[in-house]
C-alpha cells in the first residue's frame, strides 16, 4: 500500500491537486456550525449542518458516497468531530447514531457510508480525550426507496413502518445521543430516528450533519 501511495500520490476530490484526498483548501468548506430549521423535526430535535449541500461540499460527499473515494471518511469525519466539540451537548462524552442506508445501496456503495463517517469521527473524539461510542442503533427495512427526488410528505411515507429500532445497537446508558447523517432535506428522515429513539426511551441531544438541501 505504500509503494501504490508513492506511485500514485492521492489527489484531493475536490480541486485533483496532489497529496491528500481532501486539500486544506477545500476542507475550509466545513464551516463554522449552523442551525437547521425544518418543519418535521421543529420543537423537536436540534439540527446542525456545516455547509450546504451545493459546489464543493455536494461534490466532496459525491465523491465519498457514491464514486469509491472511503479515503475521505477521514477528513470528513474530523470535520464532524470539530463540529461536536461546539454543539450543545452537555459533557465531554457523546454516542453517534448514524442514520441509516438502505441495505441494497450499502452494499453497492461498500457499506453503510454515515456508519464510516461516525466511526471516523469517534476515532478523532477520542483521540482528543472524549469518551465516544458509536451506536449503529436503527435500521431501515426492505421496501424503502431511495429518498432523492422526493417531497417531504412522500420521505414520511417512505419511512413509516421501516424505521426501526435495533436492539444490538443500543447506546450505552447514560451518554447524549447525537444521530449523525450526511444530508438534511426536509427532515423527514431526522425526525423519522428520532421518533424511532424516542420510543425505546432514549433522548437525542441534537442532529448533525455535513450538509443542509435548500
Amino acid at each position: 500500500m505504500v509503494l501504490l501511495d508513492l506511485l500514485i500520490p492521492a489527489r484531493c476530490a475536490g480541486c485533483g491537486a496532489r497529496g491528500l484526498p481532501c486539500c486544506d483548501r477545500c476542507a475550509a468548506v466545513w464551516g463554522a456550525v449552523s442551525e437547521v430549521v425544518r418543519v418535521p423535526v421543529a420543537g423537536l430535535v436540534r439540527v446542525f449542518a456545516l455547509s450546504r449541500y451545493r459546489g464543493l461540499g455536494r461534490r466532496l460527499l459525491i465523491a465519498f458516497k457514491e464514486r469509491g473515494r472511503r479515503d475521505l471518511a477521514a477528513p470528513l469525519g474530523l470535520a464532524l468531530a470539530r463540529a461536536l466539540v461546539v454543539l450543545p451537548v452537555p459533557g465531554s462524552a457523546v454516542c453517534l447514531v448514524p442514520a441509516p442506508s438502505r441495505r441494497s445501496a450499502a452494499r453497492v456503495r461498500g457499506g453503510p457510508h454515515v456508519e464510516l463517517l461516525a466511526l471516523a469521527a469517534a476515532r478523532v473524539l477520542a483521540g482528543w480525550g472524549f469518551e465516544v461510542a458509536v451506536a449503529p442503533a436503527l435500521e431501515l427495512a426492505g421496501g424503502a426507496r431511495d429518498a432523492v427526488g422526493l417531497d417531504r410528505a412522500a420521505r414520511v411515507a417512505n419511512l413509516a413502518g421501516r424505521l426501526r429500532f435495533r436492539e444490538a445497537g443500543r447506546p450505552p446508558p447514560g451518554m447524549p445521543v447525537v444521530v449523525l447523517d450526511d444530508v438534511i432535506t426536509t427532515g423527514a428522515t431526522a425526525a423519522a430516528c428520532v421518533r424511532a429513539l424516542a420510543g425505546e426511551g432514549i433522548e437525542v441531544a441534537a442532529v448533525l450533519t455535513l450538509l443542509a438541501a435548500g
